[in-house]
């Protein structure tokens, strides 16, 4: 499985694509926060210095079918102003080139451009057409004056593109020569769907660190291919994991505590928050208890309560090997597993720990699922995990 449609069916999807979003009929702008549900996401966060004058065309996947596509802009972490003078959204046909005619200019509040005050979000308005399920979506910006800390998603394991001056209006990719292996400025994409979605909170193993780069092979992105075929209510995904990222402290990005509602919470039409992390705080050799990550958990658990959706809990998955590991840090991985399995306070659970773990070993992970450091799991370990989910615990029926 290689999560692209083969190449033939691909181009008659987004080609069929390109003529329904022309013949759809323009709609007002809808105020933000939309209604819909989120697609796609990609945590924020400072990945750098902004540079002028620089276009940026990426690619992103999506998950559920919708109407009337949205992106939102994030300039959450920079110091002043961004102005994003020129966004377009077309089909990625190869590389940095569109499909022909599906390259289309966003607006915002009615504008072609949006200046997006520090430590904000900005959504465009409605692109009215349909956007089907799993289309390798391409949202090329431009920045005319930006500056300062720069706002986006380091480790995307999927190649975009960038360039010097404006040409983000050009499906060709001529101009794109530049190879990037992050995101800048977009976390989100939303739709409107008769759907709901999970949003997936965690660290490396969520990001995807050793799952093949640019053919979608996260645990997230199997999980959605799953849903897909499914005759759940939830069906989108968004990934919000960051790598090295933590639950209690900052660090590798904001702690899951501090951006809960920005890269959660905020997304249009989530129903289920699916919580993988705690590793990074385990292995830290920092001090930190048992206690200390269920006190952190038992935060997510009521904020996101009280936002109206469950939470599913996975547990920690062993780490073995790596080089932090030790009998102390192992102890405190099986007392929160612990939490996890029998405290009865999440919604469901869901045992990544039991699904990848060696039975020969079992503080180690198996094999054949180990990407190589004895921590991230490789595409086979990636799909193990989404084939653990219970899909009738993602509807929430109990909330």
């Amino acid at each position: 499985m290689t999560g692209r449609p083969a190449r033939a069916g691909r181009l008659l999807v987004v080609t069929l694509m390109a003529a329904v979003l022309q013949a759809a009929p323009a709609r007002a702008a809808v105020q933000s926060p939309p209604d819909g549900v989120v697609i796609w996401g990609a945590s924020a966060d400072r990945i750098g210095e902004a540079v002028a004058d620089r276009g940026y065309r990426m690619v992103v996947h999506t998950s559920v079918a919708g109407r009337d596509p949205r992106i939102r802009l994030s300039n959450a972490f920079g110091d002043r102003p961004v102005t994003f003078d020129s966004v377009y959204a077309g089909i990625q046909k190869e590389g940095p080139e569109l499909v022909r005619r599906t390259n289309r200019r966003l607006s915002f509040d009615g504008s072609t451009s949006v200046t997006v005050p520090p430590g904000a979000t900005a959504y465009s308005d409605p692109l009215p057409g349909r956007l089907p399920a799993g289309t390798d979506l391409v949202v090329s910006v431009h920045t005319p004056d930006a500056a300062g800390p720069l706002t986006g998603h380091w480790m995307a394991m999927q190649t975009s593109y960038a360039t010097q001056g404006d040409h983000t209006a050009e499906e060709g990719g001529a101009h794109w020569t530049e190879a990037v292996g992050s995101w800048f400025y977009l976390d989100a994409v939303s739709v409107r769907a008769d759907a709901g979605a999970v949003v997936a909170l965690g660290d490396s193993i969520t990001d995807g660190w050793q799952s093949t780069t640019d053919v979608n092979r996260r645990w997230p992105d199997y999980l959605a291919r799953r849903l897909q075929k499914s005759q759940n209510v939830v069906k989108g995904v968004a990934n919000e994991g960051i790598s090295g990222n933590k639950v209690l402290a900052d660090g590798a990005g904001q702690s899951a505590l501090n951006r809960l509602d920005r890269d959660v919470l905020s997304q249009p039409g989530v129903r289920t928050v699916f919580l993988f992390e705690g590793v990074n705080d385990i292995k830290a050799r920092t001090g930190v208890t048992a206690q200390d990550l269920i006190d952190g958990y038992r935060e997510i658990l009521d904020r996101a309560h009280a936002a109206g959706t469950c939470v599913v809990g996975a547990t920690v998955a062993p780490f073995k090997g790596w080089s932090e590991w030790d009998p102390a840090a192992e102890a405190v991985r099986q007392e929160v597993n612990a939490f996890i399995r029998n405290s009865g306070e999440f919604d469901a659970v869901t045992d990544f720990d039991r699904i990848l773990r060696s039975p020969y070993d079992q503080e180690r992970m198996l094999p054949a699922l180990d990407g190589g450091d004895h921590i991230h799991p490789n595409d086979k370990g990636m799909q193990a995990m989404a084939d653990a989910v219970d899909l009738r615990s993602l509807d929430c029926p109990d909330r």
